[in-house]
């Protein structure tokens, strides 16, 4: 399959890519995920920003992400971990004729439960582009994931993104702000702060403290919250990593950044995927199996 659609359909984003002899030749990115509708359903979005790229010839379609959660176009079933890396590619969910979703996965035993939906796509991709034995995945809800070539076998969810969201726009922490400027040396600091005491909790009062108190300045308070969080995340996170294994970071290009940062601070060296690009390549994959 040269000729199709991919679209990665999350929370807050709506991303398509329309290939033509499997080459992108336009894109979309629009603010209409499926928390984003405002009382629309997922079908009459789909009708107005995707259907028109299918043409006479009805494109196929393949959709990954929330899309396919309870809150999305139709519930499509998780897959179990652990399992085949290309198992979501082999077991798509039909909703519409030439339209398919591709599944999650889960964890769900001794007391461990966790979901994914979206990034077994870009997993699928990085896997070719950067093999490794964890995929680090930096977002809202930031992937921790143990694969081989063949299979992933675990993964985690730590909610580092939405965690600063919510911090920083629904607490005290950062109430009546003025607007916030970028500052590499108040990340800095936050990242040396979390790393060295990654029992976070205690420490998310003092960030209000220290800026009602006037050394933290009030205009760099998210960088330093950024800083805290995800030098607690990856100091928390390393347990998770066997010694010497080799780990790719899949996210774009500012979260990429940041995690490089704090994977070096800790003495671990990382490869480093795009996010769309690894998404792109999964989807590839996928087609290509559905063609044959």
């Amino acid at each position: 399959m040269k000729d199709y659609i991919a679209v990665d359909w999350g929370s807050t984003q709506l991303r398509g890519w329309l290939i033509r002899n499997g080459q992108c030749v336009e894109t979309k990115q629009l603010p209409m995920g499926i928390t984003r509708l405002n009382g629309r359903s997922p079908t009459d979005v789909f009708a107005e920003h995707l259907a028109p790229w299918r043409g006479a010839q009805a494109l196929p379609v393949l959709m990954a992400g929330m899309i396919g959660s309870d809150a999305g176009w139709q519930a499509v079933p998780y897959l179990d971990c652990p399992t085949a890396i290309d198992a979501p590619g082999r077991q798509l969910c039909a909703v519409a004729e030439g339209v398919w979703i591709i599944p999650g996965l889960k964890i769900e035993q001794d007391g461990d439960f966790n979901v994914m939906r979206g990034e077994e796509t870009q997993l699928l991709g990085a896997r070719t582009l950067s093999p490794s034995s964890v995929y680090v995945m930096p977002g809202t809800h930031c992937k921790w994931v143990q694969a081989d070539a063949e299979q992933i076998h675990d993964f985690r969810t730590v909610m580092t993104g939405e965690l600063h969201h919510l911090l920083l726009n629904h607490s005290l922490v950062g109430a009546g702000l003025p607007e916030q400027k970028s500052s590499p040396e108040a990340f800095a600091a936050g990242l040396a702060r979390g790393i060295a005491c990654p029992v976070v909790l205690p420490q998310l009062f003092e960030v209000r403290a220290s800026h009602v108190l006037g050394d933290l300045p009030r205009e760099q308070v998210s960088e330093f919250l950024s800083g805290l969080l995800i030098g607690a995340e990856v100091a928390s996170m390393r347990d998770f990593i066997a010694h010497e294994q080799a780990i790719t970071i899949v996210a774009g290009a500012s979260l990429t950044s940041r995690y490089e940062q704090a994977f070096r601070a800790v003495g671990l060296t990382v490869s480093t995927v795009p996010g769309d690009t690894a998404f792109q390549a999964g989807i590839r994959s996928i087609a290509h199996a559905v063609a044959n």
